[in-house]
């Protein structure tokens, strides 16, 4: 498909940027030849300091895709990686990739299979301070260590500095992991879903620890989730990514009180809010039953908006075109036909 328009996005100061980025997967396997998954389409986003950037949308969605791309784990089919404005080639030596790494960390959603088992806290957050240069010594190592326990709130850090993730709760686990991201002294962490295998009662606790770690670094991070609702509390700003493409962008309060896109306000009513109506309340437009269904198969997705097979509003033009990016104020934004400059809306 023609890629859009590239969103007219401030990347001068962005930390990180992944510019008009696409991901196609080949198949493998009988029949399956020349075949190939669709798992993102032309994609910009950029990552400033300071801010938290919440990218949400259900399973498959492309969510994860895209942060192994901004992680440097896979490599663009197309476009390109930039950080502090400078394009990222693929990192073919060790060298090249502890450079990338010592400024771009990544916390990903199980805190039960990212730490190794066999290995005390003191090993497992000694490495990186030493693999990234940032300690010598056994006393500045410890040192180092303990500081870096703190940092997470894992208090008095004497007492956890040599147990085994298996002596740990999820949510202590999960402080571990951040604090091993940390360990590398980054400037941008890449949160794939980092609290949904966690219990409801820490969840909140964990998005503070980032927030403050945000405030007192100057950290740009990236917030992976499905759930829009802490996507509200907790970023700067959300993105919501459908079947591989970028559809709606804005402030959490625009984006959740004012959604502009069939599928935001599809996310926004599979998540109650006792203060908002289901999405369908006074729509005269839409139709009287919810859209359902399932998202596409991305071996052969639908041409257009790919959304248009579940959607009430869905126009002749939405199965052709991926409709252009409208503006609806204050840095809100939707790529919906519904809401281009002939619809009236």
């Amino acid at each position: 498909m023609p890629a859009p328009e590239e969103p007219p996005e401030a990347v001068a100061d962005a930390a990180l940027v992944a510019r008009q980025v696409v991901k196609r997967f080949p198949r493998h396997g009988l029949g399956q030849h020349g075949k190939q998954v669709h798992a993102l389409e032309p994609t910009t986003l950029a990552l400033h300091p300071g801010r938290i950037t919440a990218l949400v949308g259900e399973s498959g969605s492309g969510k994860s895709t895209l942060a192994r791309l901004l992680a440097m784990v896979h490599t663009p089919t197309e476009g390109e990686i930039l950080l502090g404005g400078t394009v990222v080639r693929r990192a073919r030596t060790t060298k090249a990739r502890r450079a990338y790494y010592r400024q771009v960390q990544m916390i990903f959603q199980d805190p039960f299979s990212s730490l190794n088992q066999v290995h005390r806290l003191r090993y497992i957050l000694s490495r990186p301070l030493k693999l990234h240069g940032h300690a010598r010594g056994r006393a500045e190592l410890e040192r180092h260590v303990l500081e870096l326990l703190e940092r997470v709130e894992l208090t008095p850090a004497e007492q956890f500095i040599d147990k085994f993730p298996h002596e740990l709760s999820g949510g202590q686990r999960q402080r571990v992991a951040i604090a091993r991201a940390l360990a590398a002294r980054p400037r941008i962490l890449l949160g794939d879903e980092p609290i949904s295998m966690l219990d409801a009662s820490i969840r909140l606790d964990i998005l503070n620890l980032l927030r403050r770690l945000r405030d007192d670094e100057d950290l740009a991070i990236l917030y992976i989730t499905h759930d829009i609702a802490s996507a509200r509390y907790f970023a700067d700003e959300i993105k919501v990514l459908y079947a591989g493409q970028l559809v709606e962008s804005g402030p959490p309060d625009a984006v959740v009180e004012q959604p502009r896109h069939p599928y935001t306000r599809l996310l926004l009513d599979s998540a109650p809010d006792p203060d908002r109506g289901g999405f369908l309340d006074g729509a005269a437009d839409l139709a009287e039953e919810e859209p359902l269904g399932e998202p596409p198969d991305l071996v052969a997705p639908p041409a257009g908006c790919r959304f248009h097979p579940r959607c009430p509003l869905a126009r002749p033009e939405c199965t052709t075109a991926f409709p252009p990016r409208t503006e609806a104020g204050d840095g809100h934004w939707v790529h919906c036909w519904s809401h281009g400059q002939d619809s009236g809306a």
